[in-house]
């Protein structure tokens, strides 16, 4: 083969290859091109600064299809409590806007909180987006209930025994709490003198009742829960939970005699 020729084909073979790489950049940037639906929005975190509590704050997150396709919302969902909505149709065409209402409700919280809410399209690149509201909310003085037992352990009583149990109500809130309590057939005790309803509690203060109930007449287990409605805006209805076990005489005695060893 001749030094002419050999150049002649080294040349031909250079000029194929970048032809083929020059067709490759061509298709990728067909490729690029076709982006299909974009879903931008103008702004996707929310700031409310100082809120008073129990307000519901509300923003429009407004949201564009910069694609070349049409963009389809397939979902707008929160893990949060705010209830968000999509308030346009859920197709967008290329260049249209969209937009989805917020609606934040801060009843029962208090400070710096902050929530999100995610939006899924038939964007392939970011198919969830998510967005963010935030607000520091203040709590105004309020009563604040805590009990110092939630589940009481009853241990054993006998058929014949009145049951009883005793919790402590405290106020940690800045102002006076208001306590009804309420079960089927309980009667409920302070100082040994029945209760009188509401229970007032002052701020940071406590009071102690004692819970008590008939005689069960049989034997087994015992489950119940006593409701406490107060005036905490926060917590306005609380459960305490009694278990035990009741027994009548031959059992206790046969219970005894079983374990005496080991209680002596």
């Amino acid at each position: 083969m001749s030094k002419q020729y050999q150049f002649r084909f080294i040349h031909i073979k250079k000029v194929s290859l970048l032809a083929i790489l020059t067709c490759l950049l061509f298709l990728g940037n067909l490729q690029f091109a076709a982006q299909g639906p974009k879903i931008k929005f103008k702004e996707e975190k929310r700031n409310f600064g100082k809120a008073d509590q129990g307000k519901v704050l509300t923003h429009v997150f407004v949201f564009q299809n910069i694609g070349d396709s049409e963009l389809t919302i397939k979902k707008v969902e929160t893990t949060c409590g705010c209830a968000a909505a999509l308030v346009s149709d859920k197709n967008v065409a290329p260049g249209k806007k969209g937009e989805i209402k917020v609606n934040f409700n801060t009843r029962g919280l208090g400070g710096k909180v902050t929530k999100y809410i995610y939006v899924e399209s038939n964007d392939r690149s970011q198919p969830r987006k998510q967005l963010v509201v935030s607000a520091e909310i203040k709590v105004p003085p309020r009563p604040k209930i805590i009990l110092d037992h939630y589940n009481l352990e009853l241990g054993l009583f006998l058929d014949s025994e009145e049951v009883r149990a005793q919790t402590t109500i405290k106020n940690k809130g800045e102002r006076e709490l208001k306590v009804n309590c309420s079960h089927r057939n309980a009667a409920f005790f302070q100082n040994g003198k029945e209760v009188s309803f509401p229970i007032k509690i002052p701020a940071k203060g406590e009071k102690e009742i004692e819970i008590r109930m008939p005689p069960r007449g049989k034997t087994g287990v015992i489950r119940e829960y006593v409701l406490m409605r107060s005036n905490d805006p926060s917590r306005p209805t609380l459960s305490v939970y009694l278990s035990g076990y009741v027994v009548n005489k031959k059992q206790l005695k046969e219970l005894f005699a079983k374990y005496k060893n080991i209680l002596d």
